[in-house]
């Protein structure tokens, strides 16, 4: 094992233990291809044979985490954008075909492999800026065959990328065009089928559903979470973007990994969460992207200390955008998140937002996931945004 060591050191590492940063002012990492050996001061570490790196005075951080993503449809909805910037309405395009429905139509008609194809360079962006871990959803399928084929390229993305990606079941995401008197059905459909199906097949790392007045209601989103809580799948939730349908509440009694937007979370669903140990997912890209004017609640999230994520949301309709160095920027600006926040936002809560404790930090035994940053100082990298300070990233200890 000592051969296969590699340690950087002329380095300052930001472990995300602790609080802030967890910063080690002249640190050194040593990491093999799977787990981290040490990661600490300079003065400290062990006398090993070692690959060695020269950091250059750079920073490491674990490497990043998208806990929040669509990455897999098919088709475009700029022509909806550029129509809406003309003055169409939303409503209009709608009655159109369009929507969330155009997408629906274009990711059943492709396949598998085309669903890969056209997913890989929105992947391999947030590659670029250090995303080693990512969690792609589906919900753009809405028919078992269709789920299915949204998580089966999920995985081919994983085994073609150096990557790890976690895959979420978001069959009740909307109403697809054949159940659209009888939501009730589709849940049905969900919920005996979808779920116990695609969960046996080992496709589904998690269930996610829409709890909103253009989605699905509570009732029908706690049919969901007991489907998933049947089959032994964690369950997370988009709660509270457009309204305050108390999901969050729900989601928390179901001890969700984590409730994602909140734009309109209220003191009682922020208890809620914080007592189920549920992560908030901030999204500020579908924030920015929608022209959204309701901050979620930042200063109750802190007060009772719900850890707080940021996602690029990367989809279609809402949030068309694969830069998870935008999301630090925009956490910073749209929603006044320090830049402490904002970097344990990617790393520790991210992970656990997906339910990882074996990443997300700098620590012994945890997996050897590792960004090296080309800067002076770690605000830098919410500071700034279109310069790329990566100089390199490991995946599970092999340098990309």
């Amino acid at each position: 094992m000592a051969a296969t060591l590699q340690r950087i050191s002329n380095v300052h590492l930001a472990t995300m233990v602790g609080e802030g940063y967890g910063l080690i002012q002249d640190g050194v990492i040593i990491f093999d291809q799977q787990q981290i050996h040490y990661a600490g001061p300079r003065e400290s570490a062990p006398s090993v044979t070692v690959n060695d790196i020269d950091g250059r005075g750079g920073f490491i951080t674990p490497g990043l985490i998208d806990c929040h993503t669509h990455l897999v449809w098919a088709g475009s909805r700029a022509d909806e954008f550029a129509q809406r910037l003309h003055g169409v309405s939303y409503a209009e395009i709608a009655a159109n075909g369009g929507g969330i429905a155009a997408t629906v139509r274009a990711t059943r008609a492709a396949t598998e492999a085309e669903l890969v194809k056209v997913a890989t360079p929105r992947l391999q962006a947030l590659m670029a800026e250090g995303v080693t871990t990512i969690e792609i959803k589906s919900g753009y399928g809405l028919s078992l065959d269709d789920e299915r084929k949204q998580l089966r390229a999920a995985r081919q993305l994983a085994e073609q990328h150096p990557v790890s990606v976690a895959t979420t079941l978001l069959a009740a995401h909307a109403v697809p065009p054949e159940f659209r008197d009888d939501a009730d059905a589709y849940i049905d459909l969900v919920t005996n089928t979808i779920i116990p199906t695609l969960a046996g097949e080992g496709l589904a790392d998690a269930v996610d559903a829409f709890c909103e007045t253009v989605g699905f209601t509570p009732a029908q989103t706690e049919q969901v979470f007991q489907a998933a809580q049947a089959v032994g799948l964690p369950v997370k939730l988009h709660a509270e973007q457009l309204s305050n349908q108390h999901g969050s509440q729900l989601a928390a009694r179901y001890q969700a990994l984590s409730c994602d937007h909140l734009e309109h979370l209220d003191e009682a669903g922020v208890k809620a969460m914080a007592a189920a140990g549920t992560v908030a997912v901030l999204l500020p890209g579908a924030y920015y992207f929608l022209r959204d004017t309701h901050l979620p609640p930042v200063a109750l999230l802190r007060e009772h200390g719900v850890p707080i994520a940021l996602a690029t949301d990367a989809n279609p309709g809402t949030s068309p955008i694969f830069s998870l160095q935008l999301m630090l920027q925009m956490g910073a600006t749209l929603f006044r998140l320090t830049p402490e926040e904002c970097l344990r936002g990617v790393t520790v809560n991210a992970a656990q937002a997906l339910g990882y404790q074996d990443r997300g930090q700098l620590k012994a035994g945890l997996r050897a996931d590792l960004c090296w940053w080309d800067v002076d100082d770690l605000a830098t990298l919410t500071y700034q945004f279109g310069i790329n300070p990566l100089v390199a990233c490991w995946h599970q200890g092999s340098r990309r």
